[in-house]
């Protein structure tokens, strides 16, 4: 009984460490995020960007990106945030063992919360002058 509370608590803590909601980074700026447009509020709401949004509420939607970059080409220096693909995991593991005459059993659960993607993207941002100016999303 006891180490079925333990893994309850164990799961609950590791769901809550592991996200950073797009509704607690609203409480945190709320009188910021009030004075946005609805339409962009919206977008925010819904973790997404947009073309014309400011770093602040890229950051708000999104998050803190994974990796930042500069891009430079003829137009000039872009800032470029990167997300990668993010998955979480859950395992179960079960193991038996026997030495002279006695056995054991024993068991655990594991929680990957972190990135099990490697260096795989799923959404970059691009920056000009501290405005969006073009989101790329992977498809699949």
């Amino acid at each position: 009984m006891k180490s079925s509370r333990i893994l309850l608590v164990s799961l609950l803590l590791a769901l809550v460490a592991g996200c950073a909601s797009v509704d607690s980074r609203i409480g945190k700026n709320q009188a910021q995020f009030d004075r946005w447009p609805t339409a962009v509020q919206q977008k925010i709401r819904a973790g997404q960007v947009d073309v014309g949004f400011t770093q602040p509420q890229a950051l708000m939607a999104l998050g803190e990106a994974d990796r930042k970059y500069t891009r430079t080409n003829s137009r000039g220096t872009a800032e470029v945030w990167a997300y990668l693909g993010k998955k979480g995991g859950f395992s179960i593991g079960l193991g038996m063992g026997s030495y002279g005459g006695s056995s054991s059993y024993g068991g655990g659960v594991g929680i990957n919360t972190g990135n099990t993607g490697g260096d795989d993207e799923r959404v970059r941002v691009i920056f000009e002058n501290g405005v969006v100016t073009s989101v790329e999303a992977r498809s699949k």
